[in-house]
């Protein structure tokens, strides 16, 4: 059997409001289900180690026809998705969901391992797939980072007072984290650098580690971690993705942890537009 894989790229900017997440049928699911454990795993793409990344949104905005090959634009235009950027991938040979995603991680692994993208759409006809990622518009009104730092320590001291299952761990009830400025100043300069320089890596631009970076802002760590987002624009679609992920949600739920500072920063010219840091600490 041969396969032919095409795909699109569309960095243009459409209209709309409305939004809707619906239920996609078996074969897709289970594509989007793969994807995101894809994701949620350091990968090796292009002879470059991914980040983990939490899953993608499935939308039906973004469940567009698989054997139709029209503008996307227009396409997103009608179906109300205000979108920044979007690819699709166009499969054709792949009978299932497991030979589709075969497909993906030896021809595509760039394009679902960008952190860019939040939202996804599959749709299939036989053996044509059409796989759908986008960033839509920031659509929601945030306060500064401060703020909304506080929102995602909230949410995370609330996630951390259940018993929770982060992948193959199981972690207890943890203790609530207490805000921390130097490690609140220290995810507000990473996020700034990553939004400002177009990057997304726990490494700096200069090569310093999140430990590096709490140091510089004057915590003296015993023990630190670092979760980092892209593309989210509420604390809840930040925080749902990292409970989501088997990695971050362990971050969360570590009980070593004592303290947390949390910060976003934006640039329009950046991919995905926001970047979030929360830093993880014990001193």
């Amino acid at each position: 059997m041969r396969a032919h894989f095409t795909l699109n790229r569309l960095g243009a900017l459409s209209l709309g409001l409305a939004f809707s997440v619906g239920a996609v049928a078996s074969e897709e699911s289970q594509l989007i289900e793969s994807i995101n454990a894809y994701r949620s795993q350091i990968q090796l793409c292009a002879g470059q180690p991914s980040q983990e990344l939490p899953p993608l949104s499935a939308d039906t905005r973004l469940v567009l026809p698989a054997s139709s090959f029209g503008d996307l634009q227009q396409a997103l235009a009608r179906a109300a998705y205000p979108m920044v950027n979007v690819q699709a991938i166009n499969l054709s040979g792949p009978r299932d969901a497991q030979a589709a995603m075969k497909a993906v991680q030896e021809s595509f692994c760039r394009v679902v391992l960008d952190p860019q993208f939040v939202d996804i759409g599959v749709s299939h006809d036989q053996r044509d797939w059409r796989i759908v990622l986008a960033r839509p518009l920031l659509a929601a009104r945030l306060g500064d980072w401060q703020a909304e730092g506080q929102k995602v320590l909230e949410m995370l001291n609330s996630a951390r007072n259940q018993p929770r299952q982060c992948g193959t761990q199981t972690f207890s009830p943890a203790a609530p984290l207490t805000w921390n400025s130097n490690l609140a100043s220290a995810a507000e300069n990473h996020s700034r650098d990553m939004a400002n320089n177009n990057y997304f890596d726990h490494k700096g631009r200069d090569g310093s580690t999140p430990g590096d970076r709490a140091e510089l802002a004057g915590y003296i760590a015993q023990q630190i971690g670092e979760n980092i987002a892209a593309g989210q624009d509420t604390t809840r679609k930040l925080v749902d993705g990292w409970l989501a992920s088997p990695g971050h949600c362990a971050n969360v739920m570590n009980p070593e942890f004592r303290e947390l500072g949390a910060a976003y920063a934006t640039d329009p010219k950046s991919d995905a537009g926001i970047y979030w840091t929360a830093l993880f600490g014990t001193q």
